[in-house]
């Protein structure tokens, strides 16, 4: 995959807030992404449940820059690398799931790393900006964007519609903004869309089965978006 010149002038200079290379970070930055399609699933297990592990299903696999392939899920605030999620309140990987075959495994499907590789080898870009659009995949997996301006005391649920990979690594999760629709349905790509970090009032993703528990003020969900309020 070619990419700026950036890439390569980095190596010598520092991120001054994780006091890690730039090149490293640049090596880090995801490039590729391949819907999951087969319903695999993120085990976690947390803290406050010692004896239980929890499932939650996985959006994407994505290519890193230096080859790694990680699955990845929509997480609080933000999307995560499956291998990365390490807090122990929250969650803490324990590796994929295949319920089809109730199969644990840690690396990445070899027919999902086969396919990264050949479409980043396929498909080269060129960047200036890291803001730029590298790719746009649908969100299958029914992500919700809660959104709250009074501290939770009331809630709005908008369906994350895709997922825009830029340049710089970074994923955006999009959502439609009802005054900009022109045509319906609203697919991935339309102008109506917009990133949800843009939103004043986002402040986490949650996936169908508990955006739908929320929307019925099922009290073990709103229990749980209480421990989430900012103090």
């Amino acid at each position: 995959m070619t990419t700026s010149t950036r890439d390569h002038e980095s190596h010598n200079v520092i991120d001054f807030f994780t006091g890690k290379p730039f090149s490293e970070r640049l090596s880090r930055r995801f490039i590729r992404l391949a819907p999951e399609l087969d319903g695999l699933e993120m085990l976690y297990s947390n803290d406050a449940h010692p004896d239980r592990y929890f499932t939650l299903k996985i959006l994407c696999w994505a290519l890193r820059a230096d080859g790694d392939v990680v699955g990845l899920v929509p997480w609080l605030n933000d999307i995560t690398a499956c291998p990365d999620l390490q807090d122990p309140l929250h969650g803490r990987w324990e590796g994929y799931y295949d319920p089809g075959i109730d199969e644990v495994f840690y690396e990445a499907p070899i027919h999902k790393v086969l396919e990264l590789e050949a479409a980043a080898e396929y498909y080269e870009f060129d960047w200036e900006n890291d803001d730029d659009i590298m790719q746009e995949v649908p969100d299958t997996i029914g992500t919700h964007a809660v959104l709250s301006g009074d501290g939770f005391k009331t809630l709005t649920l908008k369906e994350v519609i895709s997922w825009r990979l830029h340049a710089s690594g970074e994923l955006s999760g999009m959502l439609i903004d009802e005054e900009k629709v022109i045509d319906t349905p609203v697919l991935p790509g339309d102008k109506c869309l917009f990133p949800s970090r843009e939103h004043s009032d986002f402040r986490y993703y949650f996936q169908h089965n508990i955006a739908n528990r929320i929307k019925a003020r099922d009290p073990e969900a709103m229990a749980a978006i209480s421990l989430l309020v900012e103090p």
